[in-house]
Formats: C-alpha cells, sequence, structure tokens
C-alpha cells in the first residue's frame, strides 16, 4: 500500500522547508533508512531518511521549490501501483494532517507564544523556548531518548542537544541558538506531544518562572540546577532499569520503536542484535533476521555462576564482521582505466617549488574591487600555467610513440570533483584569456561539471592540467599526469609562515606547487625551467596583465 511523506518540521520555528537536492529519483527503490532529499529549513539543510520500504512513485516538490510543514513531499509504493487517487486528494489532506493547521496556529510567534496550552507568557529577549520538534511526518510524540546537555552548561548553535525517540527513529536534535541552557521541560524517558515544551535557552540568569508564567503543565516538569536529586534517584533508577534499550554498559542502544516493540515480544536482548541501520540503529528487520548465537546462549546452562561471568567478559566488543560491495559506476571505471594506464605507461617524475604569494594576494584583492570583477588563485595560476607553455613548448606536448606532437595551442584543463569521481572541463585557447574571462568560464564549467551538465567537446582536447586541493588545506600533493597531456601540476594551499626577505625573518605567505611531468617528452631540466617561469609570473602577477 502507498505511503504519503509529508514535509517534516525539522526545526522547533520552521513553517516551510525547501527541497535542496533529491538523492531518489522516481522509480528508484528505496529501503527504510535511505536518504531522500536534502532539505532546507530556515535554519539549516538536513538530509531526510525514509521511514518505509518500497519504489519512490511520486514527487510532490521539486527541487529548489519550498512548501509548508504537511505538503505532500513524495509518494512511496509498490511498483506500477496506482496513486492517482492519493494525488486527485492531493495526499498532503488526509486525516492524518487534519490537524496541522491547527496545531501551527499556537507553536509560531517567537514573542508572546502560548506555551503548552496555558496562558500567554512575556518572553524576555534573547531567550529562546526550545519545543518538542515533529521530526518525522507522522510523528504526533516524541521521548527523551537522553539529554546531552543538562541546566546551567553553555550551548552553541549546532550543539546537540538531546537525542529524540520518534515513532519510527532515534534521532539527533541540535539547537538552533546559543545561549545558557536554562530549563528543560521533558526529562529522559519521558514522552511529550509534538510542540510542547523541551527547553528554555537564554542568557545566564534569567528568571525562567518567569518565562514559563501561566505554563499550566511546565510546573509539574520544570528542572533547574536545584532540581532534587532524590526523586531522581528513586524514581529515575528503577526506569532506567527496566529500559534495557536505553543503556548497556554504557554504551547507548539505538533501536526504531517498531524494533524495541518486537524485541520485546520475542524476549530477544537488545545488546546482543547488531543494527543495520545508519550509525548502528536496530531497525525491524535485525530482529526478523536474528539467530541467537550458541555463546550467548551457553552462560544461561552454566553450573557454575563463575563460570558464566567468565564467558562473557564485558572488557571485549561484540559485533560483527560486515561488508558491502558497490557497483562501480561507468565514470568510475573509466577514471580507474584512464590513470592506471597514464601511471604504468608513463614514466613519472616530480619537481616541487614555494611561490612568494604576497604580491599575488595584494593585486588578487586590487582586482576584485572592481565592479563585476571576481578572481581566484587558481583562476592566477592557470593563467601563469598558460603564458608559461608557450615560454617552454616542450611540455605543452603529446607521446606518440614515434613522433612527439606539439601542440601550439594551449587548452588548459581543470581538474573538478564531483560525487562519482573527477572530470577535467577544458579551457580552450587559455593563452589568449584575461584573468576575469578565465575566472568566469571556470565557474561556469564546474558549475555545469557538478550538475552533470558538461557536453564531450567540453571535457576533450586539453594540453596540460591543473588540479588545486588547496581550498582543502592540503599543502603539497602529487597528480597522475591527464594523458595524453605531458604534464600536470598540483596546487596547494598558501600557507603563512616565516620566510627569509633581504636577510630579514618576517611573516610570508607561500604556496607549493609540483609538476608532474612525463619523462619520454620533458625532461627534469625543461621541466625546472617551466617551473622557474611559472614562479615568476605568479610572484609579479602584473607581467600577466601586459
Amino acid at each position: 500500500m502507498a505511503e504519503i511523506i509529508k514535509m517534516p518540521r525539522l526545526s522547533d520555528t520552521m513553517e516551510e522547508g525547501t527541497v535542496a537536492k533529491w538523492l531518489k529519483s522516481v522509480g528508484d527503490k528505496v529501503e527504510e533508512g535511505d536518504i531522500l532529499a536534502e532539505i532546507e529549513t530556515d535554519k539549516a539543510t538536513m538530509e531526510f531518511e525514509s521511514f518505509y520500504e518500497g519504489t519512490l512513485l511520486h514527487i510532490g516538490i521539486a527541487e529548489g521549490d519550498g512548501a509548508p510543514v504537511d505538503s505532500l513531499l513524495a509518494i512511496i509504493g509498490e511498483e506500477g501501483e496506482d496513486i492517482s487517487g492519493l494525488l486527485d486528494g492531493k495526499g498532503g489532506q488526509k486525516e492524518e494532517g487534519a490537524g496541522s493547521d491547527e496545531k501551527e496556529e499556537t507553536t509560531t510567534e517567537d514573542q508572546g507564544e502560548s506555551l503548552e496550552g496555558g496562558e500567554t507568557a512575556d518572553i524576555p529577549e534573547g531567550v529562546e523556548i526550545i519545543r518538542m520538534p515533529r521530526l518525522s511526518d507522522t510523528m504526533e510524540e516524541g521521548t527523551v531518548a537522553s539529554w546531552l546537555k543538562k541546566v546551567g552548561d553553555k550551548v552553541e548553535e549546532g550543539d546537540i542537544l538531546a537525542e529524540i525517540e520518534t515513532d519510527k527513529a532515534t534521532m539527533e536534535f541540535e539547537s538552533f541558538y546559543s545561549g545558557t541552557l536554562l530549563h528543560i521541560g521533558i526529562q529522559e524517558g519521558e514522552s511529550s506531544p509534538v510542540d510542547a515544551v523541551l527547553a528554555v535557552i537564554g542568557p545566564e540568569g534569567t528568571d525562567v518562572d518567569a518565562v514559563l508564567k501561566g505554563n499550566s503543565g511546565g510546573a509539574a516538569k520544570k528542572t533547574s540546577a536545584e532540581a532534587p536529586k532524590k526523586e531522581a534517584s528513586d524514581d529515575t533508577k528503577t526506569e532506567k532499569s527496566e529500559s534495557a534499550p536505553a543503556a548497556n554498559e554504557g554504551r547507548r542502544i539505538f533501536a526504531s520503536p517498531l524494533a524495541r516493540k518486537m524485541a520485546a515480544d520475542k524476549g530477544i536482548d537488545l545488546s546482543l542484535v547488531s543494527g543495520s541501520g545508519d550509525n548502528g540503529r536496530i531497525v525491524k528487520k535485525d530482529i526478523e533476521n536474528y539467530k541467537p548465537a550458541a555463546a550467548a546462549e551457553a552462560p544461561k546452562t552454566a553450573a557454575d555462576p563463575a563460570s558464566a561471568k567468565v564467558a562473557a567478559p564485558v572488557i571485549l566488543p561484540v559485533g560483527e564482521e560486515r561488508i558491502e560491495e558497490v557497483k562501480n559506476s561507468q565514470m568510475r571505471k573509466v577514471i580507474a582505466k584512464r590513470l592506471s594506464e597514464s601511471k604504468f605507461t608513463a614514466p613519472h617524475y616530480y619537481l616541487t617549488i614555494e611561490v612568494d604569494m604576497d604580491n599575488a594576494m595584494a593585486s588578487r584583492k586590487q582586482i576584485n574591487e572592481l565592479p563585476e570583477t571576481k578572481v581566484s588563485f587558481n583562476d592566477m595560476v592557470v593563467k601563469a600555467c598558460a603564458m608559461a607553455l608557450k615560454k617552454h613548448p616542450q611540455v605543452n606536448t603529446t607521446w606518440n610513440g614515434d613522433t612527439t606532437r606539439y601542440n601550439h595551442h594551449v587548452h588548459i584543463g581543470v581538474a573538478v570533483a564531483v560525487d562519482e569521481g573527477l572530470v577535467v572541463p577544458v579551457l580552450k585557447f587559455t593563452d589568449q584569456m584575461s584573468l576575469s574571462q578565465i575566472g568566469a568560464s571556470v565557474k561556469d564549467l564546474a558549475g555545469r561539471a557538478r550538475n552533470k551538465k558538461l557536453t564531450p567537446a567540453e571535457m576533450e582536447g586539453s594540453t596540460f592540467t591543473v588540479s588545486n586541493l588547496g581550498m582543502f588545506g592540503i599543502v603539497e600533493f602529487t597528480s597522475i599526469i591527464n594523458q595524453p597531456n605531458s604534464a600536470i601540476l598540483s596546487v596547494g594551499a598558501i600557507v603563512q609562515k616565516p620566510v627569509v626577505k633581504d636577510g630579514q625573518i618576517v611573516v610570508g605567505n607561500t604556496m607549493k606547487v609540483t609538476l608532474a611531468c612525463d619523462h619520454r617528452t620533458v625532461d627534469g631540466a625543461t621541466g625546472a625551467q617551466f617551473l622557474l617561469t611559472l614562479r615568476a609570473f605568479l610572484e609579479n602577477p602584473v607581467t600577466m596583465l601586459a
């Protein structure tokens, strides 16, 4: 039977969401726990996973489009299933969501909001009321599995506040505010409806009583730094001892509510089950496929209690080896084939120099102050390479066995990382392009490469390649030559460090570049001369503008 997926409320103030990216397409098979889409809320972009198995039959919100919470996001069901009735009824207007509008009326005010059905309270500036979020499309209430912060702790935006168990999964809930955790409204192990007061965050010393005034249910759940520990020690000890899934010798066991219920019905100890869901979470199929190990039964039948303790030492890890084989994409196969051929047929050697980038940084700053101009350091490197290749044509060659082909044109390939591997869009006649033209072209080609919009012609014909990992903090690395080129330049990060200038130690900015050469066409001295010319252009960028 088809299941309707609605736009979830992924933050406490979320009114609508935007689908940033779909990770599944209509017709794709979907497993429980698969990531369906990346959804942009009012505060963050978050992954949204499927709680159902089947085929993705319908996408209700296209990439880039926004829609209110509880709108029809997708439909999952059996392949070929007729969903016209669900679409005619708009899907999201089913009884299950009929009360959503009513709820939203009492949950969206930032100042003077109504607290759990009580009177309206004045909320001081800087104080934020965190409510139980709706973390799945059918969630009506949530259970706090564990608090990762306690009253009085400092909280930064993005910190994980608690682990919340929904009707389908246990998920981490992060804070969208910074401040001090002033109040916890729902204790570990307790359940409350969506929109109940979960916590209060604000400046240290805030009068929480005033914030919670008029909260009919807040007094009973109030927690502060002076919360009575006796009640907690008497009541929560019993709760935690009876709630085996909550902890296992100091380690939390993640399991879906359905898996816990099935385990309880079958008398299965969850600590002995290996989870196949995200982060090792135990799901329905893990309970269905669970088979007790003989070793696990042995301590129960041991005659000597001491021998039972020895048989199951708590210090030993328990788990199972898991291997997953993923079918290689066509792109990955081609990358592997070409790079293997290059590495094992072309005799590589590597030359590294360090470039003073102080002038380049100053020049880039001045260039980017011009209207509608944006130039990166990588653009400057590409331009310098193009000009250096004109001065050293031996580097701009191709080995053809009996002949060496000299390319009198300069087509520079720029390596771009994409989800499935690496592509190299090509800038044709790079030596004739200005810095701003190079910058605009690289941005356009790289964007279309990541969106798989490049044509084959735009990835062919390179005579030299530049690979830049500096933006990832990589200081120095080597690359495999992109055949049929004779060389490739590896560009590292710009690093601030002590340098010697005019006999004095001063703070400077340097960048390492490594040239990988095919020794069949480029001798060591030729490669070294190319790098000296490249350095001269980069250290004196004005020469590239002449």
